[in-house]
Parts: structure tokens; sequence; C-alpha cells
């Protein structure tokens, strides 16, 4: 065990870990988590060292796992080979309800394996390897244990890769690595992130700024999507320097048309604007208004004195609640105004740094066409900095590089896909796993250099068909710059 540490407290991010698997949750008192078939509560973790490993007890609490050493000091009795073991289901003599009733009693994982081992006719003539992975095999099943870690990018990542690939385009966590080091990404940098990756991505960004620097998030539709992004469970400050710009702002803040009026609606927004667009509005408004303009003390004032004074009180509770539903519509609208307002004006902050155009870099990792993304989005990137775009599959990247090369502006330009091979490391029998990630997804890199706007790539080469032959013209083509 860890001696110092950060510890578990309630309300952090945390990962629970099995073996290769890993489930992201939030520390909280009295809720059940349900991981691996095992159902427990939380609550005796908190105050741990993360990185503790846990056993489940009855009732689902969580006990600090004693470590146990492993009794390997009588030799074992095995066999040479398996040549003679069969498995026709019969060899294990306990049955499922004697294991049930061991369980019921409260007997250790460790102890029921002991008793399947003991109760196992073959178990001795296996090999020593075949025993030790009969006996992995068991622990697994009975040994209720779980391991609670800090997350980080490389287990986030992990953890989505092998869970829910789609929600990151299959992005593997090597090929992540490799953007967060080819973006040269590092405390103090003014980024560009632009993906649909859950906020993974991003995560790792702010992971490797450690809380320096500002980034911009480009985002699609309605706003920016940071589910990952919060199991990181960084501290409130990164968020700071944290900005988001819509993707359908970009063209207009480049030809200089960008207003902040016409803002991409929130979703709670959009229902209403939905309902309204059905040739309505005009009437809703104008009943909306007649409403608010009749005084309420009027109503009050109108019944005369000798009529009960019940109908008083009625006209009276009446005018109350009506102010009362006055107010709350006034107060909603000023929230919403509030609201709209803070947007804009947080817009209006990101569209500053945009226009700066000195970005000192730019990630891409999107299910978007990486082509069209990439020539607006340069535009802000300050000259000699780094790119790196992401996508699942190459062709859509080979089409990228082959648009920049006509444009120019880069240089660097660099196609690759990493490969992935995960090995067993035990004694006597390491080798590579057999079954291997097909596919990582790709990355383009390059590094951007100033575009001189007078000379367009096209009437160079139209120069070039005139004066060189033909074979000269390919290679000066095929310079990088």
């Amino acid at each position: 065990a860890m001696e110092g540490g950060p510890r578990i407290r309630e309300g952090d991010c945390a990962v629970l870990k099995r073996d290769e698997v890993f489930k992201a949750v939030s520390v909280l008192r009295r809720r059940k988590i349900i991981f691996e078939k095992q159902w427990f509560y939380l609550d005796n973790a908190i105050g741990h060292i993360y990185g503790t490993t846990f056993e489940v007890t009855s009732g689902g609490n969580l006990q600090p796992k004693q470590e146990v050493e492993e009794t390997t000091t009588e030799t074992k009795e095995a066999g040479t080979d398996n040549r003679n073991i069969v498995d026709d289901g019969k060899s294990q003599k306990l049955t499922h309800d004697d294991i049930k009733a061991l369980k019921d009693k409260g007997i250790k994982g460790q102890e029921i394996v002991q008793q399947l081992i003991e109760n196992s006719t073959t178990f001795r003539d296996k090999t020593e390897f075949a025993q030790d992975k009969y006996i992995k095999k068991k622990k697994k099943k009975y040994e209720a244990v779980v391991t609670i870690v800090k997350p980080s990018t490389r287990i986030l990542s992990t953890m989505y890769y092998a869970r829910e690939p789609g929600k990151i385009n299959h992005l593997r966590y090597d090929t992540l690595a490799q953007m967060l080091t080819l973006g040269n990404i590092h405390a103090g940098n003014k980024m560009i992130v632009m993906e649909t990756c859950s906020g993974l991505v991003l995560g790792a960004v702010m992971e490797r700024m450690g809380g320096y620097g500002s980034i911009i998030q480009m985002y699609p539709g309605g706003g920016p999507v940071r589910a990952a992004t919060s199991c990181f469970g960084f501290p409130k400050p990164f968020f700071d320097n944290l900005h988001e710009f819509p993707l359908s702002k970009v063209q207009s803040l480049l030809s200089g048309t960008f207003t902040t009026e016409t803002l991409p609606a929130d979703p709670e927004e959009n229902a209403l604007v939905e309902e309204e667009s059905n040739g309505l509005t005009e009437e809703k408004q104008t009943s909306l208004q007649e409403t608010e303009e009749e005084p309420t003390t009027e109503a009050v004032m109108e019944i005369n004195p000798t009529e009960e004074q019940d109908a008083m009180d009625v006209n009276a509770e009446e005018a109350e609640f009506k102010e009362n539903k006055e107010k709350e519509n006034k107060e909603n609208v000023r929230e919403k105004q509030i609201k709209q307002w803070e947007r804009r004006k947080k817009l209006l902050e990101a569209a500053a740094l945009l226009r700066e155009k000195n970005a000192d870099g730019l990630i891409v990792a999107s299910k978007f066409h990486p082509t069209p993304l990439l020539l607006s989005l340069l535009d802000f990137v300050a000259p000699s900095r780094p790119f790196v775009v992401y996508c699942q599959y190459k062709e859509p990247l080979l089409e990228c590089y082959t648009k920049l090369r006509e444009r120019g502006g880069v240089i660097n330009l660099k196609l690759s896909e990493t490969w992935l091979r995960n090995y067993q490391v035990l004694p006597d029998r390491s080798h590579p796993k057999l079954t291997m990630s097909g596919g990582g997804g790709y990355l383009l890199s390059g590094i951007t250099v100033v575009l001189e706007k007078g000379k367009s790539d096209s009437s160079n080469s139209e120069a070039l068909k005139v004066e060189e032959p033909s074979s000269k013209r390919c290679k000066l083509q095929d310079l990088p710059c």
C-alpha cells in the first residue's frame, strides 16, 4: 500500500478497476454501485488513499484488503503435460449448491478457491502453468475485490476505448498519446480543440496544460459535449480559461460579419421556438400583452361594498395569485436575459481570442470530414505551430493532405498510424497477447508557415508549365514548401 498520496474524498470522480476493466463513478455516500456483477457502497472507501484495493464484504461494504502472502513454500504437485485431462465437467466434486452454501456462511473468496482446488480431481495432473491459470480464473470469479484509482488520461482513454469506443470515434489511447506529443501541448499554450469524442481529447489537453494557458473548444450544434471531461475531476480554476465557440460562426468570424445576435439556441429554447413557429406567434404575443396591461387593483375595486365579504376575498386572492405569477414570469424572463447576456459575453471573449489568429496549435478529432474544418480553422493558428488531425479512416485524411498541399501554408505534412500490441509477461511464457487491436485510427500532422497571399499556388504552377519540361515540373511541385 502507498504511504502518501491523494485520499478519496466525498464528491470526487474516481475510477473502479478490476483486472483490466475500468468504470468511472462519483464517490457518494449510500449510493449503490454495480461493477462487474458485484454491488457495493463506496462509503467505507472515503478517506483511504487512491490505489487501495478493497474487498466486498456482506451488505456491500468495502474493506481494505489485507495482503496475504501466497503459500508457495511446499512444492506443488504438478503433471508434465495436459494430454490426459478431459474437460467433461466431472472433475469438480463441489456442486453449485455447495459453493453457494460456502458463500452464504460468509467464507472468503480465497478459501472458496482453496476448497475448489482440493476438490478438483484433475488439479494435480495439470502442468504448473495450467494450475496457475486455474487459480487465477477461480480467483476472478470468487474473490470480490475492487481497486479505486484516480482518473487520468491514460485510465480514462483505456476505459472509453474498451467500454464505448463509438463515443470517442474509436480513438485508441496510443493514438491520443501521439496527438498530445505531435501537438506539442504544454502549460501556457493557447490551443484550439475541435473534437466530438465526448470531451476526452479536451480533458487530455487540459491535463497536459495543468491549468495554465487557454483553450478554445470549437463545437458543432447547440453546445459542447464534455461528459468525459467531467470524469477527470479537474479543480475549478482549470475551467477559467476554457472557452467555447460554435463552428457555425467560424465563416462569419473570418469574413468579418460576425455578430452575437443569432446565437445557436439552448436545447430548451429550441423547443420553445419550434412551438411558436406554427403560425401562432403574433396572436400569442398580443394576448400576453393584454394580460400584462390590465391593472390588478381594478378587479378588487369594482365590487361594491354591499356584496358578500367572501367575494372580496376570492378576488383579492386571485389578484395576489396573478401578481405572483407575473412576478415569476418577470423573474424567469430576467433570468433568461442574464443567461443570454452571459453567453453573449463568453462568445465575444472567445471570438476576440480567435481573432488574434495566434493560437499555438490546433487539435481536431471529430466525426466530420477533416478537410473543410482544417482549411478554415488553420487561419486562427500562428505560423510555425503544429496541428494534428485524427480520423478513424485514412481516406478523408489523404484528401485533406492533398488539399493542404495545393493550398500551401503548411510544411512537414505526415500521415501516420500507430501500431499497438500487448504482451503477456510471465516467467517462461511471455508472448504477444492473442488479441490485437485492429484499428486505432489515423493522424495527419504538420506545421503551419506564413501563407503568402499575393502568390497563389495556381499562378506558380501556370508559370512552371510554360517554362519547365514535364519531368522537372513534377519534381518542383513535390517540394514540401
